[in-house]
């Protein structure tokens, strides 16, 4: 051993004759233990404190136990499905928005990346510079990417330049509510694609070529070969996805708040920046109904998480 791998070991060797080596692994996994009670549990446990407490002040013991107050005024509404009959209107429409947003993107995302996924499975030329091309969005700050596609938006942007240089008209794609849509389920969807479509490429490698190799000989056609084989076995791999994808579509904000700022009007404006606008934004900082929001996210997302593995589990039987 050397000299630098001795100088390591022997504090570990102290630490392990005083405290004897089944106890070791609670050492190593202390740090982490540390890091994950400092930055997840702490945050989490005061934020449930925040939501059912009321005031604007910032510390913890200078703010009013209420109960769950701020959970029924997020939940007052006279006649649910109206919006404008709810106390918090701008947390429906808020919600309103997500729920829109959530199927468009997850679906084009499992689709663009089981596509792309497939695509880049295949022997090709160039194999290795394409999968490096779909991935690298992904590396990419996402106050980067909704600058770059800002640049290519705008009025007066590159996509407009080509549409006027071919004859059209500017098109406000920043300014019109449908279009502004669009473009956040767009953006978003080629923002992560590369992630998701690395983790189904992982899924298709690992399927036996075997199968394959035998359906050929069937002269199996590719169709069935894709819904009875290539499908089936890719399935844990899609689950993945899609609770990924999921718990990601719900929790948009960064590219999108960069991009259109919610705009126009309250047309792109996600349960996230609704929860970031109520705490921080807004002059007054009303922490309690944020925290009260960001439970009742996180309570949607478990119970969607639950019931899409409750149903991958049931389709397996």
């Amino acid at each position: 051993m050397s000299t630098l791998g001795r100088l390591i070991d022997a504090p570990f060797e102290a630490l392990q004759r005083r405290l004897g080596a089944a106890r070791m692994p609670y050492v190593f996994v202390a740090p982490n233990l540390l890091v994950f009670g400092i930055f997840v549990a702490a945050p989490m446990i005061l934020n449930v404190w925040y939501a059912v407490t009321g005031g604007t002040q910032l510390m913890p013991a200078e703010r009013p136990f209420v109960g769950a107050s701020n959970f029924g005024e997020l939940l007052d509404c006279d006649q649910f499905g109206v919006i404008a009959s709810c106390r918090q209107d701008r947390f429906w429409r808020a919600v309103a928005n997500t729920a829109w947003f959530v199927p468009f993107q997850v679906i084009g995302l499992v689709a663009v990346s089981l596509v792309t996924a497939l695509i880049l499975n295949r022997r090709m030329a160039w194999r290795g510079f394409f999968r490096a091309v779909f991935f690298y969005p992904v590396l990419l700050s996402p106050v980067v990417v909704a600058l770059i596609w800002k640049w290519v938006l705008q009025p007066d942007g590159v996509l407009n330049a080509l549409i006027v240089a071919g004859g059209g008209a500017r098109v406000p794609f920043l300014l019109d509510p449908s279009w502004a849509f669009s473009w956040t389920v767009v953006i978003s969807i080629w923002a992560h694609m590369g992630f998701y479509t690395l983790i189904l490429l992982a899924g298709l490698q690992a399927i036996p070529a075997d199968l394959y190799e035998a359906a050929e000989m069937d002269g199996t056609p590719h169709a069935r070969v894709f819904w009875r084989i290539t499908l089936p076995l890719l399935m844990p791999n899609m689950v993945v996805v899609l609770v990924l994808g999921l718990i990601r579509a719900v929790q948009s904000f960064d590219e999108i708040f960069v991009l259109t700022g919610g705009g126009p009007g309250t047309a792109t404006q996600y349960i996230v920046q609704y929860i970031y606008e109520t705490a921080f934004a807004n002059q007054t900082h009303i922490l309690g109904l944020a925290a009260a929001a960001s439970i009742l996210v996180g309570g949607v997302l478990m119970v969607l998480t639950m019931l899409q593995l409750a149903a991958t589990a049931w389709s397996k039987r």
